[in-house]
Order: structure tokens, then C-alpha cells, then sequence
């Protein structure tokens, strides 16, 4: 039997590099995702919708004088020693290193799907290493995955190519997409989604617009070719103070949709 679903908000910013906004993005994906302009029926035929098919454990917000990342941490835990399959909605993408320390406590062996602008990979920025621009450093660096296959990436500086080399980071780059790419995993998989990694035009709500990136079928795409088990995933990076038409809430509550129905798919 499939492991229940559970959504997480965590309305966290502030390890953002340029402009801050991504901590009031949970409840307004939540909101879109619930939105009557469409259903709660993912592609692949299953109803969210259906009661008990997935479950909502509300928001996290940092509280003064506790360690939000190891909040983060043990929260995640607890849903995954309940059964659950977390699929966080952020926050700024620093969020995802936490997250992988929970996951990997229960899936020593896991893989992770990167899909993003940029490739996170530095060992620091402007002096803070936690940094949205570090997480997948952080992650590699501890052992947290056996295979990191980032997707979009059109931002690979010098010393991010280093880190990538360093760490056998495996990068499929705008410069060289093939729209039948499909990555390969031998290993269940963890899906981490910045919201700049489709192209600006698909998805304006953020702080770091990156011209050049996917569009939003070719992120589902990606989503639905995964022949692997899909455990958990995030969706970041979706800043409400860019996206005054909405567009972006309503992107981003499509690929939680799907992420779910991916997740719940028999042999997912």
C-alpha cells in the first residue's frame, strides 16, 4: 500500500541572497492547489481530492531562539516515521539540506532530481554557507545522496563546475536539453523543484528570473517519466511579491498535484 502524501509548508527566507518573499509562499500554493478554477485530479487518474489521500500537516514558522533547520529536521522525521511521503512547500531552497538530513536517516541510499537555474553548489555566499545558493554543497558534502542529476541549469559559474566535478553531479543544462531526456535512477528518488527553473514566462513569481528555462509541461514531463519510487519532494523559491497575476501559485500547485499523483501511481 502507498505511503500517504503529507504537505508541509515552511515560511522560511531568510537565507535569500537578493530579494526576500518566499516565506509567504505555502499557504498561497495550498490556496491555488484547493483553487474550484480547476479539479484535484492529477494526470495520471488519481482524485487528491478522495478522502484520506493525502494529508496536510499546515505550515512551519521560525520561532525566535530555535533552530528552524533542525525544526525542519525532526518535523520531517516524524512524518516519516507516521508513513508519510513530505512534499514541502517553500520557503527559500536552503530548506532542502534539513529536509535531506531527515530523509536520509530513513533512505540511506536515495537519489535526488534538481530542477532549477541554478546549480546551488557553492561552498558558500557572501559568507554564509547555509545560503539558498549552497544547499546541494551542504547535501553532497555530507553524504546525504548516492546521485544528484540536476535539470535547467543555465547559471553554472567556474566554481560551481568544480563543486559539480568534485561531487560526480550528474547536469543536463539548458545550452545541451533534449526534450527526450529521461534521467535514470536506480534508487528511490527525492525531487527538489526551485520555481526559477522553468522559464520566466511559465513562471514570473520569483526572485532570481532566469531567461531561457523549461517550460511547465516539460517539467511535468520530467515529473512523469520516473520509473523510480518518488519519496518526498519540495517545491521553493515561489516569491507571492512577484507574481501579482497569480500565474506562479498556480504553476507551482500543479506540480505539487502532479508530484502527488506520482507518488501515489501503483508502481511509483
Amino acid at each position: 500500500m502507498k505511503s500517504t502524501p503529507a504537505l508541509l509548508g515552511l515560511c522560511f527566507d531568510e537565507y535569500s541572497s537578493y530579494f526576500p518573499g518566499t516565506a509567504k509562499a505555502p499557504p498561497l500554493i495550498r490556496e491555488a492547489f484547493l483553487c474550484d478554477a480547476s479539479n484535484l485530479w492529477s494526470e495520471t487518474g488519481i482524485d487528491l481530492g478522495a478522502s484520506g489521500i493525502y494529508h496536510d500537516e499546515g505550515d512551519m514558522v521560525p520561532a525566535p531562539g530555535l533552530d528552524f533547520f533542525l525544526e525542519i529536521e525532526q518535523k520531517v522525521h516524524s512524518l516519516l516515521e507516521r508513513g508519510f511521503r513530505p512534499l514541502t512547500l517553500g520557503g527559500d531552497h536552503s530548506i532542502t539540506f534539513p529536509l535531506l538530513r531527515a530523509f536520509h536517516r530513513h533512505y540511506p541510499n536515495l537519489a535526488i532530481l534538481h530542477i532549477d537555474a541554478h546549480p546551488d553548489l557553492n561552498h558558500e555566499f557572501q559568507g554564509n554557507p547555509l545560503s539558498h545558493a549552497c544547499p546541494f554543497a551542504r547535501i553532497m558534502e555530507a553524504g546525504l545522496a548516492r546521485q544528484l542529476v540536476q535539470v535547467g541549469i543555465r547559471t553554472m559559474t567556474g566554481h560551481q563546475l568544480e563543486q559539480a566535478r568534485k561531487f560526480g553531479v550528474e547536469v543536463m543544462d539548458m545550452r545541451n536539453w533534449r526534450d527526450d531526456f529521461v534521467p535514470v535512477f536506480n534508487a528511490p528518488v527525492y525531487i527538489s523543484i526551485d520555481m526559477d527553473g522553468l522559464d520566466p514566462a511559465f513562471a514570473p513569481g520569483v526572485s532570481h528570473r532566469e531567461p531561457g528555462g523549461l517550460s511547465t509541461r516539460q517539467v511535468l514531463r520530467l515529473i512523469q517519466s520516473i520509473e523510480a519510487e518518488v519519496i518526498g519532494a519540495d517545491v521553493v523559491e515561489f516569491n507571492p511579491q512577484m507574481d501579482p497575476s497569480g500565474m506562479t501559485a498556480g504553476v507551482a500547485a500543479k506540480l505539487v498535484k502532479e508530484l502527488m499523483g506520482k507518488m501515489l501511481e501503483p508502481n511509483g
